[in-house]
């Protein structure tokens, strides 16, 4: 036994020379797998370099199979290509179920997810999660025709615009567009508590052939409170939607007036309060009594007034948050009313499962 073992040591480390090169090829099918088998090991990582190095593999395989039964006539040769064959498929088979399970399906939800909550780092199974609570579909709403018609229309569901744009209309007079990857009744939203029911203040027309997804309110509102990740992302986004709404009406303001206005500042109300405001202000003079107090005496803000480069100081914290919180006027609200629990503020999220806009 130890000569059988000297001899096999001393054959692997002292191989015998090759006496000369023999000018024997073997074949088309030999040096094809060869070369199918050196493109597929440089495949990448993950799933899909996983899919692309299997993919090479197997052909590969294949073409020493058949090069060990047809040329070099082998049967150990062809047995363990074909087997390697069969393993290679079945990771194929394995990769692909995989990719389709976690996968997210239809072109437009995928596109979706791509765009608005990869960046917000929202796992696919939660997004997953997300779209079932709207059953995967996709409404469709032709140019003209109308989504929500103020005083009719009930507040039931939530809406997020695909493609397309609507028209937001208040008594016949436009207020603003709704572009696609935005809420369409984010402000009805978050204006009703769950257990309330409420109609839409405007009228949202389609301006152009658009789609959308929704969620019931019911549906919705279940998800939320199972799911505290779910309902700080809903937060998240529809406080962004709401802000770009009033930021929007704020920009139409000012291509109105001339002055740029700031929605943040209480005295924002004089300017979108009903005419008799300015009268108040055109009969005040400057001769008598000194400041006024806010209640209705206090004199014209400085961005009224035809000198704006002495600016009254503002009033004090405290007194913003005695002050009770103005409310805007039907006609200046972008897409109905706003509640003032949103603009008060929310509580700080948590930073560890808070996504980031």
């Amino acid at each position: 036994m130890s000569a059988d073992n000297a001899t096999l040591l001393d054959s692997l480390l002292f191989p015998p020379l090759c006496g000369g090169w023999s000018n024997r090829t073997e074949g088309a099918i030999y040096h094809l797998g060869s070369t199918i088998l050196f493109l597929g090991y440089m495949g990448g990582s993950g799933a899909y370099g996983c899919l692309f190095i299997f993919g090479f593999l197997s052909p590969a395989f294949l073409c020493l199979a058949l090069w060990g039964r047809l040329t070099l006539c082998g049967a150990d040769v062809f047995t363990w290509n074909l087997l390697l064959l069969l393993a290679c498929l079945l990771q194929i088979y394995h990769l692909l179920y995989r990719l389709h399970r976690e996968g997210v399906r239809g072109e437009e939800l995928a596109a979706l997810y791509q765009a608005v909550y990869l960046p917000l780092g929202v796992p696919v199974h939660v997004f997953k999660e997300i779209s079932h609570a709207f059953g995967d579909r996709v409404v469709e709403l032709r140019a003209g025709e109308t989504y929500a018609v103020e005083g009719k229309t009930p507040i039931d569901q939530l809406s997020f615009l695909l493609s397309g744009r609507i028209n937001v209309s208040l008594e016949g007079q436009f207020l603003h567009y709704i572009h696609r990857h935005q809420f369409l009744d984010s402000p009805e939203w978050e204006s009703l508590r769950p257990n309330e029911e409420g109609k839409f203040q405007v009228t949202l027309t389609a301006e152009e052939d658009s789609r959308f997804v929704s969620w019931r309110r019911r549906r919705l509102y279940m998800l939320i409170s199972k799911q505290r990740y779910v309902a700080r992302l809903f937060s998240v986004m529809l406080g962004y939607d709401i802000a770009e709404k009033l930021y929007n009406l704020n920009n139409k303001l000012y291509i109105k007036s001339g002055v740029l206005l700031d929605i943040r500042l209480p005295s924002l109300y004089h300017v979108l309060a009903p005419s008799s405001q300015g009268s108040e202000g055109g009969s005040g003079s400057d001769g008598g009594g000194g400041a006024r107090d806010r209640r209705g005496r206090e004199p014209a803000p400085a961005y009224q007034s035809p000198d704006p480069a002495q600016p009254p100081p503002l009033p004090p914290y405290p007194e913003l948050e005695a002050e009770p919180e103005p409310e805007l006027p039907s006609g200046g609200d972008s897409a109905g009313t706003v509640p003032p629990r949103f603009l008060r503020g929310r509580a700080p999220l948590a930073p560890t499962d808070t996504p980031k806009l």
